[in-house]
């Protein structure tokens, strides 16, 4: 069972909270806010992403290169090689 099937109900909670910030972010933006509160909401939103990211990236590594039962240098290298793709798109 794949590490984010088990963690389903709290990442899917993680999501959830990023939609209303997210939601905040457009009303303070339609509602014209001053630009210090939309920065506030910008900041907070990305905090929460990077937060999600961190969660999904740490179980990512425990779950498929870390893990001791993993035998098989093919899936280790499958997971880092994974890993590495997904951190090239995160940081560009």
């Amino acid at each position: 069972m794949s590490h984010t099937i088990r963690e389903k109900t709290k990442l899917l909670a993680r999501v959830r909270r990023i939609r209303g910030q997210v939601e905040a972010l457009e009303r303070a933006l339609d509602t014209e806010k001053g630009c210090a509160e939309i920065l506030h909401q910008i900041a907070a939103t990305r905090g929460a992403i990077s937060g999600l990211m961190a969660e999904v990236l740490e179980e990512h590594i425990r779950t498929h290169i870390a893990d001791p039962s993993i035998a098989s240098d093919d899936e280790r290298t499958k997971g880092a090689d994974e890993l590495i793709d997904v951190l090239r798109a995160y940081i560009k």
